[in-house]
């Protein structure tokens, strides 16, 4: 498997978007939605797939896109192939808060595994494929179900963590806990299982779940600070519902001090 080579460089601090650097002929995949801009030039496609294997036949093809289904994604993904004859650039953007996470394969022996929806673009060439979980435990409690999506090949890949970003290097044996919503990713060798939090005082009122998983080595593992459901329950748990009212965050005086302070919803 050979995949493009490509330049890139992120932009950014809090909403980052990678700007890729495309010679002739050379071309990148990514998630439908991701796409910011892109010069003249650059041909825009949409494939079946994460077009790693478009030789392969018709069946080659079904089989790549019928994997995405399984880790929710769409059927499609969309190239962008530079059909100039000097050097082009195309941008994706991070679809929340947080930090691109540029993955180079050959560093991680071929395969680095990541949560559902994290990936973000990637070389064409790399495989965007599915790793199931072998334990029920994890694959139950472990906050990503028996699905997650690997990342094999040769090239550049790019992945959004939520928030801010830890980036862990484990020795052999050493063990990492982690909130499981936490979890970017991590490489091949890392052992990943899930932990019952233990206490009745903890499992009870601790309000942190009853799991967490633990990582084990070698390897490298990749955390983050705000997983998108846990900002999404914040932004839910903030919205003001129909008929009802809002937490009054303005003032201490509620509606009126939402009014006094430019809020004038209602």
């Amino acid at each position: 498997m050979t995949s493009h080579e490509i330049d890139y460089h992120i932009y950014g601090e809090e909403m980052q978007y990678v700007e890729i650097e495309l010679d002739p002929q050379e071309a990148v995949v990514a998630e439908a939605g991701s796409f910011m801009m892109m010069d003249s030039g650059i041909k825009m496609d949409t494939i079946f797939g994460d077009g790693s294997n478009q030789t392969s036949g018709v069946l080659g093809k079904l089989f790549s896109a019928g994997k995405r289904l399984l880790t929710g994604e769409s059927l499609f993904m969309t190239a962008f192939l530079n059909m100039d004859a000097g050097k082009k650039k195309v941008s994706f953007a991070s679809p929340y808060p947080g930090k691109i996470v540029p993955i180079d394969l050959t560093e991680y022996q071929g395969k680095f595994v990541c949560q559902k929806d994290a990936f973000l673009c990637a070389a064409k060439g790399v495989s965007v494929g599915i790793e199931f979980s072998k334990r029920l435990g994890r694959g139950l409690f472990g906050g990503e179900g028996f699905i997650m999506q690997k990342l094999e090949g040769d090239g550049m890949a790019f992945v959004h963590a939520g928030g801010t970003l830890s980036r862990k290097e484990l020795a052999a044996g050493e063990v990492l806990k982690v909130d499981t919503g936490c979890i970017v990713g991590f490489t091949k060798d890392v052992d990943y299982d899930i932990e019952f939090v233990g206490g009745i005082r903890n499992t009870v009122f601790g309000g942190e779940g009853l799991f967490f998983a633990s990582l084990r080595g070698p390897g490298v593992v990749y955390i983050q600070s705000l997983p998108f459901s846990r900002l999404a329950g914040r932004v839910l748990a903030a919205a003001p519902r129909a008929g009802g009212k809002d937490k009054g965050e303005g003032s201490i005086l509620g509606g009126i001090g939402d009014l006094l302070d430019g809020d004038n919803r209602f």
